[in-house]
């Protein structure tokens, strides 16, 4: 309660003393994204908690066992433990004995992410840092004894500075008795946000001044009851972050995808066409789950290539990409994860210039060969090209050539100006010998004094081409699993 008057007196100053921000949208959203975010545009999420323990299904395991009841779950608790075992159970077994922050931080900064997000507190409401506001349901008084959060946010300023620290916090908790008591009420009542859900924001800002908030659990009430705005009003204002702080979407109903610092829309939202706003991809590297699975098969992994694909049409059109992780319950991250990121790491430390503080271009991907974005940079254009292309001749049919023309690639070690000609079907281009070319999976053209091609006629085919054209479909990144806004099996 303390925690919720110091904010009251913090919000009523700031409206005293005309604060820029007010707590409406409009006000809110006029706030310039800081440019760090856009510049950044990988990011690590982190999805560790009490579910970590039964790794079995997704961080839902809770709700889907006692909520739900879902036969799959029910079933492996009746064959795997004793009767009467409960979920807080679970907690006392939720060791990390092994987590070496450290090491966590070195991986991450291998990886070419420059921002991290570490979930604080999941829908399960246990806390992973010792919450005053959360008692024997937190890190150090049951499970690990030590403070996760402030130990990781501790290892990635001290050992990598220019990776930014974030936290996701879930507003809503599947079973507090406050926060059903609320909904009893229907949301007319506030004792869970008084008490719970600000008081832990606030300690949490003040406590690890994290430059990322990834809201999420909002879905079940309106902005209103989340008192979003004015805690909004607050970070922007008076808070220790309140330059560099950015937020998603996810603070209430009809919320997501309107409002925000940038929008995650969906869970894995990736429209593949440019957007009017900032977004971010948040996805998984398991397919199925963003908490760990001791059952995962190593096909329920994106491959590397898979990844690369996922994080050119992201970066292409305009958005952010957070790559998703699942540590054990002993704080190891898994080997095929590490082997995932620091594979995405080597790729960057190749092609990084086409991605980090890169802009969309003209047009996002090409009409004639597919697999092939486009970003752009300090004059130049890049072309991700996904595919190497039979006889080593790529055709791009969204550039053009001009007198002063230079194309190179990045990954080719002689760095040799490339031959080009222009056909009927677009730019030739004669790539370097394969065995010249260190990148193994994608490969990027770095194209000066080019322009765009609105459209041109390929045989009997005319494809119009403009700057929200639709990219074809990425089937094979298909979740099997049902999703809703972050939740019903999500972050």
């Amino acid at each position: 309660m303390l925690e919720w008057l110091t904010m009251s007196l913090l919000i009523g100053a700031a409206a005293l003393s005309e604060a820029q921000y007010a707590p409406t949208w409009e006000s809110l959203d006029a706030r310039p994204l800081p440019a760090w975010y856009d510049e950044a545009k990988i990011g690590i999420f982190i999805h560790w908690g009490v579910f970590s323990v039964p790794s079995f299904g997704s961080e839902w395991f809770w709700q889907d066992w006692q909520g739900s009841k879902d036969p799959a779950y029910v079933e492996f608790m009746e064959k795997n433990y004793r009767p009467g075992f409960t979920y807080q159970d679970f907690a006392a077994m939720f060791t990390a004995e092994f987590y070496n922050p450290v090491d966590w931080a070195d991986i991450f900064n291998a990886s070419g992410a420059k921002y991290v997000v570490l979930i604080s507190k999941h829908h399960e409401g246990y806390t992973n840092w010792p919450s005053k506001v959360s008692w024997n349901w937190n890190s150090m008084d049951v499970g690990p004894k030590r403070d996760l959060v402030g130990e990781l946010a501790e290892a990635i300023r001290a050992n990598h500075s220019l990776i930014h620290f974030g936290l996701y916090h879930s507003l809503y908790e599947w079973y507090n008795p406050l926060y059903l008591k609320d909904r009893n009420n229907s949301f007319q009542t506030n004792y869970f946000i008084e008490t719970k859900t600000m008081p832990e924001l606030i300690e949490l800002v003040n406590s690890y001044k994290p430059e990322v908030i990834w809201s999420d659990g909002d879905w079940e009430a309106q902005d209103w009851y989340w008192n979003s705005t004015l805690f909004l009003q607050w970070l922007f204002n008076d808070s220790p972050v309140k330059d560099t702080v950015v937020v998603n979407d996810r603070w209430g109903i009809d919320i997501p995808c309107n409002h925000g610092s940038y929008y995650t829309c969906t869970d894995r939202y990736n429209p593949g066409t440019l957007q009017p706003h900032k977004w971010e991809n948040a996805m998984t590297l398991d397919l199925q789950s963003w908490g760990y699975r001791r059952n995962a098969a190593a096909v329920d992994y994106m491959t590397i290539e898979q990844l690369l694909e996922t994080l050119a049409s992201t970066i292409s059109c305009g958005g952010n990409l957070l790559v998703n992780i699942g540590p054990t319950h002993d704080g190891m991250i898994p080997a095929i994860m590490e082997e995932r990121l620091r594979q995405m790491g080597e790729w960057l430390s190749i092609n990084g210039e086409a991605i980090y503080a890169s802009t969309p271009w003209a047009v996002q991907n090409d009409t004639l060969t597919p697999g092939v974005w486009f970003t752009s940079s300090g004059g130049a254009v890049y072309g991700i090209v996904l595919h190497w292309p039979q006889d080593d001749l790529l055709t791009l049919a969204s550039v053009s050539s001009t007198a002063s023309t230079s194309i190179t690639m990045l990954a080719d070690s002689l760095q040799e100006v490339l031959k080009f000609q222009e056909g009927s079907q677009g730019l030739a281009i004669s790539l370097p010998p394969k065995s010249a070319v260190s990148s193994q999976w994608a490969w990027v053209l770095k194209m000066e004094g080019v322009n765009p091609v609105a459209s041109r006629s390929h045989g009997s085919l005319a494809r119009r081409f403009d700057t929200l054209a639709v990219p074809r479909r990425f089937e094979s990144l298909t979740v099997p699993r049902r999703h809703r806004l972050d939740g019903l099996a999500t972050p």
